[in-house]
């Protein structure tokens, strides 16, 4: 047995006495959440959150009181945050925030200028008069000096010839990451997308 006086002189840690409480603390998440894996996780939060700020607990008051109100602040917490969360277990709403990186309109834009300089000059005028300036196939007749049929010819071919060197199948997106002179420049109006 030990003297009086060796007791007053020994230091408790707090944190000692954590584990007496853990049985308390489980019924009382339980009553809370009303599901035993929310509770146990409300419980270990409450656990963390005590140890973490053992020094704001004054030795020598109730221990159980003031787990169990870190226990119900965190509880209302998380009750609060979750009401401002919308719940979406398919991925429906998730889905629709996604954004496709930037950096794929970048190597598609690349990809694009690399297969436009290996069109012929023909081409490439036609593309840029009917497609990327606005030109209607007659005024690019005119600018060019040749018929209308032979601007629709050319534009078709180079659009194609360009498809091809993208490696595009028939109606495939890639081009959706592009600024809209290169879409214009692939658009079969002639004109840019809006």
């Amino acid at each position: 047995m030990t003297s009086p006086s060796s007791d007053t002189n020994k230091v408790e840690d707090p944190r000692d006495e954590l584990p007496e409480h853990l049985p308390a603390l489980r019924a009382f998440a339980m009553s809370l959440t009303r599901n035993s894996a929310t509770a146990d996780d409300l419980v270990q939060d409450t656990i963390v959150k005590a140890w973490s700020n053992i020094e704001k607990f004054q030795v020598g008051t109730n221990m159980r009181a003031w787990l169990f109100t870190i226990l119900r602040n965190t509880f209302y917490s998380d009750r609060r945050k979750r009401k401002r969360e919308v719940a979406d277990p398919d991925g429906v709403h998730a889905a629709a925030l996604c954004e496709r990186p930037a950096h794929d309109g970048r190597l598609a834009m690349n990809d694009f200028m690399v297969a436009f300089d290996k069109l012929t000059p023909e081409h490439r005028e036609v593309l840029i008069l009917v497609g990327a300036s606005g030109f209607s196939y007659e005024e690019a007749a005119e600018t060019m000096g040749v018929a209308v049929g032979t601007v629709k010819s050319r534009a078709n071919r180079a659009r194609a010839r360009l498809a091809e060197m993208l490696k595009l199948e028939e109606g495939e997106d890639i081009l959706s990451g592009m600024d809209a002179t290169s879409l214009a420049v692939m658009s079969k109006s002639g004109t840019a997308a809006a």
